[in-house]
């Protein structure tokens, strides 16, 4: 579906600078670096093949986690509209 990706990564931007961190509109994937650093996960540009299973997924977790937070509290925000009408 066309502008999706891009719809996807804007709401990524939006939901971790929500979250504190400094993301670049324009970089949004570079946020995984941040959050790796906060985790003590030597995440570089390029190959990571030295990461762990464990150590990509609490970085992604964390990203997506927060995603699925606010899709949640966005879509219960939607049906309490509904209800109300």
């Amino acid at each position: 579906m066309p502008g999706v990706e891009q719809a996807v990564q804007d709401f990524k931007a939006e939901v971790m600078k929500n979250e504190g961190y400094a993301v670049d509109p324009n970089r949004p994937d570079d946020v995984k670096f941040e959050v790796a650093k906060e985790l003590g996960i030597p995440l570089q540009h390029g190959a990571n093949g030295q990461l762990t299973t464990e150590e990509a997924g609490q970085i992604g977790g964390k990203i997506g986690g927060s995603m699925v937070r606010e899709m949640i509290r966005l879509a219960e925000q939607q049906l309490a509209k509904q209800r109300q009408s």
